[in-house]
């Protein structure tokens, strides 16, 4: 495990202020390898402050794993998203991936959204890091990670796919997301391909699909 150097104030931000100096390193062997790495990141933006900043600039790596022991002090250590302020975007992807959407990885996909309470999405963000880490989701190897977007009214929480085209394993994906993140039947879940976010600049606006 290991966090990002020369960036202790970042760190401290999104790691619980009491133990943010306080994970061991768990990169030795001898213990449970996940099935894929993952990356922590991060994007906080300051709310009616314009800058030329690009987005991929401010976005920032929090941590890396690869083990279940190094997962769950990872994730013991990290500020609850109740805590985080808004706008402030928490991402987990795959080790190789960036969390955007021009990545190799996701150019041809899209993404699962679902629409959150802010006094619920933490629960739910919870089970979709551990279906995601314990590779619990149908089509797996098709996911490339998970965003939670803190807002100042809502939570969005939101799975990306590789191939938009592929109709079965996407309606597949979203099955199994309603499975495992028990979602009522009240909640409607939108899709939208990222070449679609690139042409309206949105990620959540003017969504495709509805299911």
């Amino acid at each position: 495990m290991e966090f990002v150097a020369n960036n202790k104030e970042i760190e401290n931000k999104f790691l619980s202020t009491a133990n943010a100096q306080s994970v061991p390193d768990l990169s030795s062997t001898g213990f449970h390898p996940l099935k894929h790495n993952f990356v922590f990141w991060f994007t906080r933006r300051t709310p009616g402050v314009r800058t030329q900043t690009s987005y991929e600039d401010n976005i920032k790596k929090i941590v890396e794993f690869s083990t279940v022991e190094a997962f769950w002090v990872c994730y013991c250590h990290l500020a609850r998203p109740s805590s985080l302020p808004s706008p402030t975007d928490l991402h987990l992807f795959k080790e190789g991936i960036r969390p955007l959407w021009e990545d190799s990885a996701n150019c041809s996909g899209g993404k699962w959204i679902i629409r959150f309470k802010k006094v619920i999405s933490g629960r739910f963000w919870e089970d979709l890091v551990l279906a995601l880490v314990g590779d619990q989701l149908d089509y797996g190897d098709d996911i490339c990670g998970a965003v939670l977007s803190i807002r100042f009214n809502e939570d969005i929480l939101s799975v990306w796919n590789r191939n938009a085209s592929d109709q079965h394993a996407v309606m597949a994906l979203r099955d199994s997301i309603k499975r495992h993140l028990r979602l009522p039947h009240s909640y409607v879940m939108e899709y939208k391909p990222h070449d679609a976010s690139l042409r309206d600049n949105s990620s959540y606006r003017n969504t495709w699909l509805r299911g």
